[in-house]
């Protein structure tokens, strides 16, 4: 089957979009498929990947965490038919989702769309002012796009039931998880790992995404200076890079942490599995994800987890048993967190629980799900079936 992937985020920018694009994409490939991927092109970047397509694109530093893309390509649209797409699959309802939509409708292909995130709430960030504007909008914009789709992926359940609540009339959602690829820890030593990054006897609290408004970042950092302040040997190193970078780091001055943490910013996406193998616990305070891949790939590296109750990452963390999951209180995450620091053997524990419960979401097992919903797309497609249907 030859795939078209559109997507505004790609390697190597560090997103959870670019990483579930990337893992699926080689998955697909290894099942014997083709995967063109159509991206922006990122600003001084030597990556080099087959069958990548780029759009051109510019960086709002500051305001953007991510290239904007201009959605226009005279050079892509001389070639895409050559390509003889079968189906094309969405990462984004805009820019770059326009145009697969486009593409889609003019040569009478089946569009699937994965609903990575909960658009809506990035109203949230607008002002009290226009926030219940801009959510129309985005609804709206939502909604328009729903009618161009043959079938809708989700990455969680908690999510798959949000769609529902919100738009109703949906048929044709599955959730297909971003699965992991388990050979890339399994051959990872903790120490030789440790010893490489220069970390000592200190107890590594880790955790991984872009540096943004939206991750509640702050929350994190607050939890951990409350921990900080009662244990000496304790260190956390954020990955990733953002908008956010100088304001969190400005944050932890003031918590009287900012020597404690490290934020080495943007890694390679090979490099990151290192990284959590080194550490002791994963920590994470986001409330608006959809998978929470990342904290699925700690699990994989035996991390016991530390999180704050939300979508997504209830969805694949069991409270007290692959770690703990408290409100959205930096006092009840510091609360979690002090108990992983404090007792070793849970830490352990735990830590082997998380890597049996990240088995069960292995790469190809999840790609082949992938390819049996391309497969129901194309049977829509032929039917003239959307996925946004009357009410009436």
């Amino acid at each position: 089957m030859h795939i078209g992937f559109f997507t505004n985020a790609y390697t190597p920018s560090i997103s959870g979009v670019a990483r579930s694009v990337s893992c699926f994409r080689k998955a697909l490939t290894e099942l014997g498929n083709n995967v063109f991927i159509f991206s922006p092109q990122v600003e001084d970047s030597d990556y080099k990947e087959p069958f990548i397509f780029n759009y051109p694109a510019f960086e709002i530093p500051q305001i953007l965490d991510l290239p904007f893309v201009i959605p226009i390509s005279t050079s892509i649209d001389h070639i895409f038919p050559s390509l003889k797409v079968d189906i094309i699959h969405s990462h984004h309802p805009v820019l770059l989702g326009q145009t697969a939509a486009h593409k889609a409708s003019k040569y009478n292909l089946p569009l699937v769309f994965t609903f990575h995130s909960l658009y809506w709430e990035y109203s949230r960030y607008t002002g009290s002012l226009g926030q219940d504007f801009i959510k129309d909008q985005i609804d709206n914009i939502l909604v328009d796009y729903l009618k161009k789709c043959h079938h809708i992926i989700t990455p969680s359940e908690s999510l798959r039931k949000i769609l529902y609540d919100n738009y109703g009339c949906l048929e044709k959602v599955s959730t297909i998880p971003t699965g992991i690829e388990l050979s890339n820890y399994n051959h990872l030593d903790k120490e030789i790992e440790r010893k490489q990054l220069g970390w000592k006897d200190e107890i590594i609290l880790i955790s991984v995404g872009r540096l943004a408004l939206e991750k509640n970042w702050d929350t994190l950092l607050e939890a951990c200076a409350l921990v900080m302040n009662d244990v000496a040997k304790v260190r956390l190193v954020l990955l990733g890079d953002g908008s956010e970078r100088k304001k969190l780091r400005k944050k932890a001055r003031s918590l009287g942490i900012g020597d404690r943490v490290e934020m080495p910013g943007v890694i390679d996406l090979g490099d990151v599995a290192n990284y959590l193998t080194a550490a002791d616990i994963f920590c994470f305070a986001s409330v608006s994800e959809t998978q929470g891949l990342v904290t699925l790939e700690a699990m994989a590296s035996g991390l016991p987890i530390a999180a704050i109750d939300g979508s997504g990452t209830r969805d694949i963390l069991q409270d007290g048993i692959q770690g703990f999951m408290s409100i959205n209180d930096s006092s009840a995450l510091s609360e979690a967190i002090r108990k992983l620091v404090m007792d070793g053997e849970l830490r352990q524990k735990m830590g082997q629980a998380a890597r049996q419960k990240a088995r069960m979401f292995e790469i190809r097992h999840q790609a082949q799900k992938l390819l049996d919903v391309y497969a129901q797309a194309q049977e829509s497609n032929l039917k003239g079936e959307m996925v946004l249907v009357d009410c009436a």
